[in-house]
C-alpha cells in the first residue's frame, strides 16, 4: 500500500511539474497574417512580383502570337510548298515551340526566375519580422512567443505582442 502511495505521489508530480514551469515563463503570440497585411515591405514585394508576373506573361503571349502566326502561315502554304519548305517551317515551328517551353521554365517554373525571387524576397522579409520578433521578446521579457495565425484558438489580447513587432519593423525600416 505504501507503494502505491508513493508512485501516485511521483505520478502526480511528474505531471504537476511542467505545470509549474510553464507558469514561471511569460508567454506571448503574434498575428502572422495580420503582419503580412499591415507591414509595407510585404505589400511592396509582392507588387513587385506582380509587376514581374504581367511583364512575363507579356512576353509569353507575344511569343505565343508569332507562333500561331507561323503555324497559320504553313498551314495555308502548306499544300502548294516543296517538302523541302514544309520540313524547314516544321523545324523553325518546332524550335519556336521548344524556346516557349523553355522560356516559360525559365520564368515560372519551379526553379525559374520569378520562383527564385519570390523565394529571396520571403526568406529576407521573413527575417526582419524574426529580428523584430526577438527584439520583442528580449526587450519585454518574453520566453516564447507563437505564431498565433497557425494554431491559436483563444489568447488574451494582452499577450497579442503584433503591434509591437510592427512598430519594431516599422522602426528598423527607419533606419
Amino acid at each position: 500500500m505504501n507503494l502505491k502511495r508513493i508512485n501516485i505521489t511521483f505520478l502526480t508530480a511528474f505531471l504537476l511539474l511542467p505545470m509549474f514551469l510553464i507558469g514561471q515563463n511569460k508567454i506571448g503570440y503574434i498575428a502572422s497574417e495580420r503582419v503580412r497585411a499591415e507591414f509595407e515591405e510585404f505589400q511592396e514585394a509582392e507588387s513587385q512580383l506582380q509587376l514581374d508576373y504581367r511583364k512575363v506573361q507579356e512576353e509569353y503571349q507575344v511569343m505565343l502570337v508569332e507562333l500561331d502566326s507561323l503555324k497559320q502561315a504553313y498551314e495555308t502554304q502548306r499544300l502548294m510548298s516543296s517538302p523541302e519548305w514544309r520540313k524547314e517551317k516544321e523545324t523553325e515551328i518546332g524550335t519556336k515551340e521548344q524556346r516557349l517551353q523553355q522560356y516559360q521554365a525559365q520564368k515560372v517554373g519551379p526553379e525559374g526566375e520569378l520562383y527564385r525571387k519570390q523565394s529571396q524576397m520571403e526568406y529576407e522579409l521573413l527575417s526582419k519580422v524574426k529580428v523584430a520578433v526577438d527584439n520583442v521578446a528580449i526587450s519585454k521579457g518574453y520566453d516564447f512567443i507563437f505564431d498565433g495565425s497557425v494554431s491559436l484558438l483563444y489568447g488574451k489580447p494582452t499577450h497579442d505582442l503584433t503591434d509591437d513587432v510592427l512598430f519594431e519593423l516599422r522602426k528598423a525600416k527607419g533606419n
